[in-house]
């Protein structure tokens, strides 16, 4: 008999997590939310556990390689802890294998006891306004994945020849989307940055950038660190605008009231910014405040600028401060446009998922029915697809821990799948049938090995492969 954890109830030998059956573990998606679940359950010494993890991409580690900025490489190292979580005997990863295309939930469930759903926030919000569809208008989510090498991304083209891009959003997101427009290519050639957003922006025409945000400075989503670190490029100047940084009076008394020492540090520094004498650089960022699209206008099918219209701030019922639209507006010329509004998650087939939300409903992590609002037995979610996309990195642990803790009280109570082929080398002999190229982890290390060494030919981090093809040449296939 094995004790569960937390309890003094034992495992029968012979009932999942015991020591005659593994309880066998599926999680699909693998970032941090899924490393970090999949370390927590592995950490469980008293049981008997198997982790399989899924990725539709051949390498691991989610928005870690595919969304933090190339010139954030301590962010990065994160992976490292990921990877002694991969190095545990008991732990197995399927790269190139997608959920609902080579292998359904119903799949899962026949080989899995369990099944952790850590699939993120795949798509954008729209803006909502007329010519969001036009040619140079996209998501800031496409730009990122792009210069980071994602091979679903890779191949889409952005037009640097436009002098001036406007960006939406005032998020971490939009901060890093203004950096790498404003960085110099000598900046970008030390990072690991994909090589073909490399060769794009060395012919760069952006000389002026707009971060567009529809609440005041205090407001403001992008952290500290991330405004400050734009105070730190090469050869370009950041500025903000006198009147659009000046707190008003009901952002005063909320500090005054509950004080926000962060948010006073944001407001003071961006305050700091105002109306700068032009330092000469060769580009030029602005930061504006209490503004909204309203409009984006367009010339021979393309964009050609952007409306807006000046906010101002109320307070509702709740106390929450609101952005709404006075009668001032004005126009901006611009050539290109990208939209950091928020994500959403995007539906699997035959599980549940709250539209509206974009994410899977749940209750501390254990996925529930949508309209009967009971649990699906066996099925739980973490990271973005269960609390919508909010927090940093490390927000997914806490995150995931409270998943894993809803499982273990239901593998005590025995409330798990019971599935007809419930071991290892059946759930490998399945995934070979339906998809015989998957990436095992030993792949990815071979293609991790690859990349460095490639880097340190050019004095880089690493050059990143960005295609399935060059992963596969690189591990002799």
């Amino acid at each position: 008999m094995t004790p569960a954890p937390g309890s003094s109830a034992p495992v029968p030998e012979n009932k999942p997590g015991g020591a005659n059956q593994p309880l066998r573990v599926a999680v699909i998606g693998a970032g941090p939310a899924g490393f970090y679940a999949a370390d927590h359950l592995l950490k469980q010494d008293d049981l008997n556990v198997e982790v399989d993890m899924f990725d539709r991409l051949p390498t691991p580690f989610g928005l870690v390689r595919h969304g933090v900025a190339p010139d954030h490489p301590k962010i990065k190292n994160v992976t490292k802890v990921f990877d002694r979580t991969a190095q545990n005997p008991k732990f197995r990863f399927f790269g190139n294998v997608t959920c609902g295309q080579h292998l359904s939930p119903a799949d899962f469930r026949n080989h899995y006891h369990q099944i952790v759903y850590t699939v993120g926030a795949q798509t954008d919000r729209a803006l909502g306004i007329p010519g969001e569809d036009l040619k140079g208008s996209h998501s800031a989510t496409e730009f990122v994945a792009w210069y980071n090498g994602h091979p679903h991304y890779r191949d889409l083209k952005f037009d640097l020849s436009q002098p001036t891009v406007v960006i939406v959003g005032m998020g971490n997101v939009a901060v890093d989307v203004a950096r790498i427009l404003c960085r110099t290519i000598d900046e970008l050639k030390e990072t690991d940055i994909a090589d073909h957003a490399l060769e794009a922006l060395a012919k760069s025409k952006v000389k002026r950038v707009v971060m567009l945000g529809r609440r005041g400075p205090a407001q403001a989503a992008f952290s500290l660190p991330e405004l400050r670190e734009l105070g730190n490029m090469q050869d370009a100047q950041v500025r903000t605008i006198l009147p659009e940084v000046e707190l008003d009076g009901l952002t005063t008394k909320h500090l005054a009231e509950t004080p926000d020492a962060t948010a006073q540090k944001k407001a003071d520094r961006l305050r700091a910014l105002a109306d700068a004498p032009d330092a000469g650089t060769s580009r030029d960022l602005t930061i504006r405040f209490l503004v909204s699209p309203t409009n984006i206008t367009e010339r021979d099918g393309r964009v050609a600028g952007v409306d807006i219209v000046q906010n101002e701030l109320y307070e509702t019922e709740n106390g929450a401060m609101r952005p709404r639209a006075t009668e001032k507006t004005e126009h901006l010329d611009c050539g290109l446009i990208f939209r950091s509004v928020g994500y959403l998650g995007v539906p699997l087939e035959d599980v549940p998922f709250h539209a509206k939300w974009g994410v899977i409903p749940n209750e501390k992590g254990r996925v529930t029915d949508g309209e009967s609002q009971e649990q699906v037995v066996g099925e739980y979610c973490a990271g973005w697809i269960k609390r919508g996309p909010s927090g940093l990195i490390g927000t997914n642990k806490g995150d995931a821990i409270e998943t894993v803790k809803c499982m273990l009280e239901d593998i005590e109570a025995g409330n798990v799948l019971k599935p007809e082929h419930p071991t290892a080398d059946a759930a490998e002999e399945f995934i070979r049938q339906r998809q015989p190229a998957f990436f095992s982890y030993d792949h990815w290390r071979s293609i991790d090995e690859h990349e460095i060494n490639l880097g340190k030919e050019t004095g880089r981090p690493r050059v990143k492969l960005t295609t399935v093809e060059s992963m596969l040449e690189a591990l002799g296939k």
